[in-house]
């Protein structure tokens, strides 16, 4: 997904561990560089760092290595960045297929942290697949961007930004201005050479490097969009390609902004129609959050309160599955009965990236440099206003935070490349597209889009009507033999096949 500053990213790698009309193409596609990529030096594990999220180190089946890049993809012979990677070997040499090169989304996820928590619901693929991921550009250890310090991240995160008035407003768009003055103090040209693009190109290195003449990718939330312009770029090199938690790759950020805001709230009212039990009625959370901009909440994180914001992040977080859904009713009934925000402030802590040391990862830095550097659209306070209404439609909840987000690239220190991202691939493999009905961070809709974009041929439409943001780690029976089918057998499902829980 294109996650927003209220509406945040990644909650497969960060929520679930707990219970994203044409652009320029930059180079013709299935253009190969002549540099090859070196070898990869492969070796032990570490510990994730804390720009990648912190955590253990993955264990013996684990090995890490680094892959160069150049910086600019326009001047090959420059200076280069390295990708972070990691990877499990097949465990049926006898019958490998070659690496399944995973993205979990973001943008702004380590794929080194997330892929050894998230292997156990892929045993099956690992059998004749070496799992392999790592971190885009920009992202954790591949020259991860930097903006502000932890202590300054709380700060921010205190600060209300779904302002009222002129003065608010005002407030809101100098923290803007520091986080961007920031990153490029920080980060310097690195702002520019972010873009999902170059991450593209990033990959097919990657396919290089590790002997594979076509990539199997599997993509899920922000990493369907990427995976989507890697088949633009490079139809003929994809093999057995998975989207799921699809982006839609027709809208520009307001459109997926306001398209977001629908999912979420559909998924709002989906929880509260499910909910066992003494729940709240949804007048009474909106209640709760035109208090919490006055007042926020007391927590058991010392000198942290619950702002409105945060509130709206954490009932976000908790919404991206249904397992998470009893994560939402235990910190409504905490923040309604007891008048402490403990739980909502955890929830919205998992999605900023932030540790329960107060360390955060550079998720959040990485999210706003590659969202920007890839959108043109910079908006406007009064364009903002103009799209309230529209906004307010849609959620009484989420509407509002969701379309003052939309400041967050206003005067960024660099210009976006582009207005939609292309990912028209005729001539590519099939590639499996994966919507799920009931999915609040990337609606069902965008699904079907990416498959006719995609083309003729090529963009395989599957159907899961459940709940919760994705779909082959839902742990659907259907679902899991179906995508394990195509993966290991090469035969895609029929267009238009549907698995329910």
């Amino acid at each position: 997904m294109r996650p927003t500053r209220s509406l945040s990213a990644l909650a497969l790698t960060l929520i679930l561990t707990a219970a994203g009309c044409g652009g320029s193409t930059p180079a013709s596609p299935d253009r190969t560089d002549d540099d090859r990529p070196p070898a990869i030096g492969w070796k032990p594990c570490g510990a994730p760092t804390a720009a990648q999220g912190g955590g253990r180190a993955p264990g013996a089946d684990w090995e890490c290595g680094t892959l160069r890049a150049p910086l600019d993809y326009t001047k090959p012979h420059g200076d280069t960045i390295g990708i972070a990677l990691i990877r499990a070997k097949a465990t049926d040499r006898a019958h490998r297929i070659g690496s399944l090169i995973f993205n979990f989304g973001g943008p702004g996820g380590s794929g080194v942290a997330a892929l050894p928590q998230f292997a156990p619901g892929y045993r099956a693929l690992r059998a004749r697949y070496d799992l392999v991921s790592f971190d885009p550009r920009g992202v954790g250890e591949s020259a991860g961007v930097r903006c502000l310090d932890d202590k300054a991240l709380d700060e921010a995160a205190q600060t209300d930004n779904t302002p009222e008035n002129d003065t608010e407003l005002h407030r809101t768009q100098q923290q803007n201005a520091a986080y961007a003055a920031a990153c490029a103090h920080n980060s310097g040209r690195l702002l520019g050479q972010v873009d999902t693009t170059s991450a593209a190109r990033d990959m097919d290195r990657l396919r290089q490097a590790l002997g594979d003449d076509k990539l199997h990718y599997f993509g899920i939330s922000y990493g369907t969009e990427l995976g989507g312009v890697y088949a633009h770029l490079f139809p003929r090199r994809v093999g057995r390609a998975v989207l799921d938690a699809v982006v839609d790759p027709t809208q520009d950020p307001l459109q997926g902004t306001l398209g977001q805001t629908k999912g979420f709230q559909l998924a709002l009212d989906d929880y509260l129609k499910d909910c066992p039990g003494q729940c709240p009625r949804q007048t009474e959370i909106t209640a709760l959050l035109d208090r919490l901009h006055q007042d926020p909440l007391p927590t058991e994180q010392q000198g942290r309160v619950l702002t409105r914001d945060e509130a709206v992040n954490g009932i976000a977080a908790a919404l991206y599955s249904k397992d998470t859904w009893r994560y939402l009713s235990l910190g409504l009934r905490e923040a309604m009965s007891k008048g402490t925000g403990s739980v909502l402030l955890s929830l919205s802590d998992s999605l900023a990236g932030r540790e329960p040391d107060g360390h955060y990862s550079n998720l959040q830095a990485a999210n706003r440099a590659i969202s920007c550097v890839d959108a043109q659209q910079r908006y406007s306070a009064g364009q903002v206003r103009a799209q309230l209404p529209a906004f307010r439609a849609a959620s009484a909840v989420f509407g509002e935070s969701a379309a003052w987000s939309l400041l967050d690239c206003t005067g960024w220190p660099v210009p976006g490349k582009w207005r939609t991202p292309q990912v028209s691939a005729p001539g590519a493999a099939p590639i499996l597209v994966i919507g799920n009905t009931g999915d609040p961070a990337t609606p069902y809709e965008g699904a079907g889009r990416m498959a006719r974009q995609l083309g003729k041929d090529v963009g395989v439409l599957v159907t899961y009507r459940g709940e919760g943001h994705g779909a082959y780690n839902s742990g659907n029976p259907c679902m899991t033999a179906l995508v394990n089918s195509y993966l290991l057998n090469g035969t895609p499902p029929r267009p238009g096949t549907t698995c329910a829980p």
